[in-house]
């Protein structure tokens, strides 16, 4: 699934001519394009989808939905470590989880 989740813009920067911003997605920090949204300011809010802010939001409704996102899961599952992800499903073992890795640390 890919969401469309709203993040607070940390820092701004112009990269090649493109408009880039650090946005924090409720503790995960990634970076997206601002080009659909010119006039948008660190400190605001933005719903990011695929790496491209896309509409401006208030604080409220941002935290509203961030929250909303964590409690069903929804953050993980986007933004999750995709093999912790696979492992907890599938029962796979996380790379470096093996009985070899495991004498190693002994």
């Amino acid at each position: 699934m890919c969401l469309a989740v709203p993040g607070r813009v940390l820092e701004i920067e112009e990269r090649d001519g493109t408009r880039m911003a650090t946005v924090d997605f409720g503790g995960v920090v990634k970076e997206a394009c601002l080009e659909y949204l010119p006039d948008l300011q660190v400190g605001e809010y933005a719903i990011v989808h695929v790496g491209f802010a896309l509409q401006k939001l208030d604080e409220d409704s941002a935290r509203q939905t961030l929250e909303l996102f964590a409690q069903l899961g929804m953050l993980q599952e986007e933004f999750g470590d995709p093999w912790e992800m696979a492992a907890e499903a599938g029962g796979l073992p996380l790379p470096g989880s093996g009985e070899a890795a495991q004498e190693a640390q002994r």
